[in-house]
């Protein structure tokens, strides 16, 4: 070989060489555990797609349509996300069965924002126990936010304690003497929102509450339990009921001629999934919170998150419910989870997926009320921690006041 082609040829095999020694770099740099690969993360999730709580099967159907926007833009660090969602209908035994069937057979690599607070108790041990990631579940007891005894799971909205507090607090400050009725479903989660109303309540709590109004998941109705609490002179009513009887509540009090101030829980404030079934015209005045940003308040109509998630809409989600608290929710849940992927890198490992959902700093997201973000520790698995105050016109929820946190 003449000199003069030798000494190139020496540097092209150097340069070759040290692409080969980088690419085996990088390849040893991944990190994976099942369900995780070069192309693929696959993510578990239930959804009660049917049964007495299926409105919130909506936020199962606008993370499907996210994550399928996420990967037609080439994935999370070329990884598409396969979500396999199936139908728990909300009972605990169901859930067992699917999420098993997850893990065991479809070899998930965790699973995701699985709905209700009984169904998610239902397997938080044995996802745990099995180091697997139970991340941003969709309940809301405390011990979603326990990483002590469980720290492989995670919550995402901020915890029912939380929010009970918060209206405990408006309660107090706005009518000191009221008559408070408690409406709630009779479970682990319903008897946490009692506890945490006594608690915020303390000492006065034998004066202020006035009745309670439990109810199984298995009724045809509530409307016993509003006839009672009204029969009880009850002028404050919390009603923390799910989807559907809540809207039997706000319709039963309107027939009733019953106008108690009316607060209503943050998972049942859907104006098409509640409202419109109640009637809106028998919930205008009632009063919620949210930790979000309104989609139907003409107020956000120039914000930039605004804009992005109405784009999604309808590229991806064109059927979607645009007044559903539970299409913003379903959204904020799925964005986040983006986020804690894309700061994996190449350590898709479930202990990786663990330590980076526990280190979020200042994370804002698209719909999220402005001066909210998200910080997270290995000692703080909240969230979401914030609410503010919301009122419904009739046609939208505005909201007033400050932020408020607990």
């Amino acid at each position: 070989m003449p000199a003069k082609w030798r000494r190139p040829a020496i540097g092209a095999a150097i340069i070759s060489l040290g692409l080969f020694a980088a690419a085996d770099t990088r390849a040893e740099s991944r990190k994976y555990d099942p369900g995780a690969s070069d192309t693929e993360i696959k993510v578990g999730q239930t959804m009660p797609y049917s049964g007495p709580v299926s409105a919130f099967a909506v936020i199962g159907k606008v993370q499907e349509a996210y994550f399928r926007m996420i990967n037609d833009r080439g994935g999370i660090n070329g990884r598409r996300i396969n979500l396999i969602s199936y139908d728990d209908a909300a009972t605990p035994a169901k859930t067992v069965e699917q999420v098993r069937k997850l893990v065991e057979r479809d070899e998930v690599l965790f699973t995701f924002q699985g709905v209700g607070n009984a169904p998610n108790i239902a397997v938080q041990r044995y996802l745990n126990d099995r180091h697997i990631p139970q991340l941003f579940a969709g309940g809301r007891a405390t011990r979603f936010e326990d990483p002590v005894n469980f720290p492989w799971t995670m919550g995402f909205a901020p915890n029912l304690r939380t929010e009970i507090r918060v209206y405990v607090r408006f309660i107090l400050d706005n009518h000191p003497n009221a008559r408070i009725g408690l409406l709630y479903q009779n479970d682990e989660s319903g008897k946490e929102y009692l506890a945490g109303l006594k608690d915020a309540l303390g000492a006065r709590a034998p004066a202020m509450l006035a009745a309670e109004g439990p109810y199984d998941v298995t009724d045809p109705t509530i409307d016993t339990q509003v006839v009672r609490l009204k029969a009880a002179g009850v002028d404050v009513l919390i009603d923390m009921a799910a989807p559907k009887f809540a809207a039997q509540a706000i319709r039963k009090a309107a027939e009733l001629g019953w106008q108690p101030l009316h607060l209503l829980g943050v998972g049942s404030s859907s104006i098409d999934a509640v409202l419109v079934p109640a009637g809106v015209g028998n919930a205008k005045g009632l009063i919620s919170a949210s930790s979000f940003k309104e989609a139907s308040d003409p107020s956000w109509a120039d914000d930039a998150g605004m804009k992005r998630w109405r784009a999604f809409m309808d590229a991806y989600y064109p059927e979607g419910d645009r007044k559903s608290l539970f299409t913003v929710y379903g959204y904020s849940a799925a964005e986040l989870l983006v986020r804690v992927l894309q700061q994996c890198g190449d350590d898709v490992s479930r202990d990786n997926i663990m330590r980076q959902a526990a280190s979020l700093n200042n994370v804002e997201l698209d719909l999220l009320l402005p001066g909210l973000a998200i910080n997270t520790s290995r000692a703080d698995y909240r969230v979401i921690k914030q609410f503010r105050m919301m009122r419904f016109t009739g046609e939208r929820w505005e909201p007033f006041g400050p932020i408020v946190a607990d």
